[in-house]
């Protein structure tokens, strides 16, 4: 194997057998071989990362582009990379620390995990008749059940898709038709704010009527009433107790499917994201090492849910594939108050903290002091991820969270990416606040013109896109090629090729520095400009009574479009206070961006309509701002009472 990918530009450092990039010297380096020897590279890192049952006879096969192929007729299992390679060395490490709601907690060493798994992957094969390729829908909390799922598919070559567990029976109906799955693995329930929540009667009513599902595996968690189908539902409580802790790692390809992971868009049924095994779990490993740099003996904490793609690269298996121990948090980070995660962090010592800017800002407007409560020395990395973020959130989170001493990775990526593409490297890259700042070795990406193709300019905006194929890209849309190409490969062209299109506009500053400016459908086009709804959302939260912001388009008889913002302020303002506060929020955004990114409307919300993640609804906004009736499904949000609540702020 080592022939087929000797590569043929030799870097000028060893760096390339160390996770961590130290300097910028080494990041130019790295940038370097891979543009000169794109497959030499990956070629380096496959061999060196993955434990490949059998070589691959090719780096990248573009033959049927955009159907890419990466390592072809390599063998590997994702479960084997992830587990069973450490045990001679890591068997008694911690592998995940999980923390529950209401405070229960478990230590689950690299080999009970591997004990766990092959049981839950001999349930699902000898019970149920899971076989290699079959589809299996995961809706759960998140507790280590969860994990040991995935795995276990995995292990046994089913290929999981795990819908979030706030998402409605209709939404969880659409996902196991498309998909064709036989067999959903629930919970009764689970905990939230130290109250029951339930999962299994959202199962239910899923599956009434004709569905592919044969079997539900239930795991008992809050020990609720529920509903028992003869003959369709199993206890896993019950059937995990006869199984056998040994299971054979079944062989996969490199190009055989791992996962699906379905996304909403604003129109159009969800789309099933397919990755494959070998080149998802490679980059997952990279991105790790690279870019929040663990080590040995770290304790690294994601606070996501495995219901999304953040949850699946950075929870599960990429810091599992390096051998790290990672974190597991049922609870809400605001419970039972706002120190809760940094009361975790000095209590487990964690040493890699990644976040939402969400997050951040709620952990900042509802306790702004608590970090000084507790020792966060132990932390090394801070990280955000799931959209831009903000200076002030930015500011605090550096200097109340991190002591002003830690480097903040702004990571940028996308479920269709698989991991990061681009992010600052903590100790190497110079740190601009809110700024994504490069492409990671290996990733070539540009900022193009859509209509030109070409690379745009210091200043000017234009389309983020990944101009070759990397590995962890998406490989297709379950059942629908066609929708995958036009999605994806349909809007943008270099040199005359279609390239990969992120749907994300972004800018460059005078250093080469990338900023995301948000998608391109959120940009408003104010009287033939261009405004991204990331600046000017940025520029309303310099005021200082401004807590949370999300501005939209609004059709406009003059402009084409008017921009419109939802401010939830710090404090309770007077009408004539609040009247005052929209001149002062437009005086900011004449300073931070000028006259034509004025807000023709200002309304004052209590909050925003947010999924269970963070995520906040913005198609719900601009359907409220536009006096259109709300036809979206609303039963997936933290507080769906808000958006009857901004209904009749707007109307007002």
């Amino acid at each position: 194997m080592s022939d087929i990918v000797k590569p043929t530009f030799q870097p000028n450092r060893e760096f390339a057998k160390q996770a961590r990039i130290k300097n910028m010297c080494e990041y130019n380096d790295l940038q370097t071989w891979a543009s000169e020897d794109y497959e030499g590279f990956w070629g380096h890192f496959a061999n060196e990362k993955i434990d490949w049952f059998s070589p691959y006879s090719q780096v990248l096969d573009e033959s049927t582009a955009p159907f890419y192929k990466w390592f072809v007729n390599g063998k590997l299992n994702v479960a084997h990379q992830c587990i069973d390679r450490h045990l001679a060395t890591r068997k008694n490490k911690a592998a995940i620390i999980f923390e529950g709601d209401r405070g229960d907690k478990q230590i689950i060493t690299y080999l009970e995990l591997y004990y766990n798994v092959n049981k839950f992957a001999n349930l699902l094969k000898n019970e149920f008749g899971v076989k290699k390729g079959d589809r299996v829908v995961i809706y759960m909390p998140m507790i280590p059940e969860a994990a040991y799922a995935m795995l276990a598919c995995a292990r046994i070559g089913a290929i999981h898709s795990i819908v979030f567990g706030g998402f409605s029976a209709e939404a969880l109906k659409d996902r196991i038709e498309d998909a064709d799955a036989k067999v959903v693995i629930t919970a009764d329930g689970a905990y939230r704010k130290d109250k029951p929540y339930m999962l299994k009667p959202v199962v239910d009513e899923a599956l009434s009527g004709n569905t592919p599902v044969q079997k539900v595996l239930v795991i008992e968690r809050n020990n609720e009433e529920i509903t028992w189908v003869s003959g369709r539902d199993y206890s896993y409580n019950e059937l995990i107790k006869h199984q056998s802790t040994k299971c054979e790692a079944e062989v996969m390809d490199a190009e055989d499917p791992l996962f699906l992971l379905y996304t909403s868009g604003s129109t159009g049924k969800p789309k099933g994201v397919q990755h494959n095994s070998a080149g998802y779990i490679l980059w997952a490993q990279m991105t790790m090492e690279w870019v929040f740099d663990v080590k040995e003996n770290d304790t690294y904490w994601c606070t996501a849910d495995v219901g999304w793609i953040t949850g699946h690269t950075y929870i599960v298996y990429g810091p599992l594939a390096m051998g790290a121990t990672t974190v597991m948090f049922e609870g809400v980070p605001t419970y039972p108050d706002a120190g809760r995660p940094w009361k975790m962090v000095e209590e487990y010592k964690i040493n890699q903290f990644y976040t939402a800017p969400t997050a951040i800002r709620v952990l900042h407007k509802m306790g702004e002091d608590e970090p000084a409560k507790y020792d966060l020395s132990s932390l090394k990395v801070l990280g955000t991820v799931g959209e831009p973020i903000d200076p002030p959130a930015w500011k605090w989170y550096y200097e109340a969270v991190g002591g002003s001493k830690c480097a903040i990775v702004d990571t940028y990526w996308q479920t269709e990416t698989g991991g990061h593409i681009v992010s600052p490297l903590p100790g190497a890259t110079p740190i601009k606040p809110a700024c994504a700042t490069f492409p990671l070795p290996g990733i070539i990406a540009e900022i193009l013109d859509p209509q030109t193709g070409e690379k745009v300019g210091v200043g000017e905006g234009g389309y983020m896109c990944v101009t070759r194929p990397w590995p962890s890209m998406i490989r297709g849309i379950w059942g629908d090629p066609e929708r995958f190409v036009k999605s994806y490969f349909g809007d943008v062209k270099k040199d005359g090729k279609p390239v990969y299109f992120t749907g994300d506009g972004a800018v460059y500053d005078e250093e080469g520095y990338i900023t995301i400016t948000g998608r391109t459908d959120d940009v408003i086009n104010v009287s033939g400009h261009r405004m991204g709804t990331a600046e000017v959302e940025a520029a309303c939260k310099k005021h200082p009574n401004v807590a949370e912001v999300a501005v939209v388009g609004k059709p406009h008889e003059l402009k084409g479009e008017g921009i419109f913002a939802y401010i939830v302020l710090k404090s309770e303002d007077t009408m004539a206070e609040e009247m005052e506060m929209v001149k002062e929020i437009n005086k900011v955004i004449i300073k931070e961006i000028g006259n034509i990114a004025i807000c023709d409307d200002i309304v004052f919300v209590p909050g925003l309509p947010k999924t269970r993640s963070g995520k906040i609804m913005r198609r719900i906004l601009r359907s409220i701002a536009k006096g259109e009736v709300i036809t979206q499904d609303i039963s997936t949000l933290e507080d769906p009472s808000i958006v009857a609540t901004i209904e009749v702020k707007v109307k007002g």
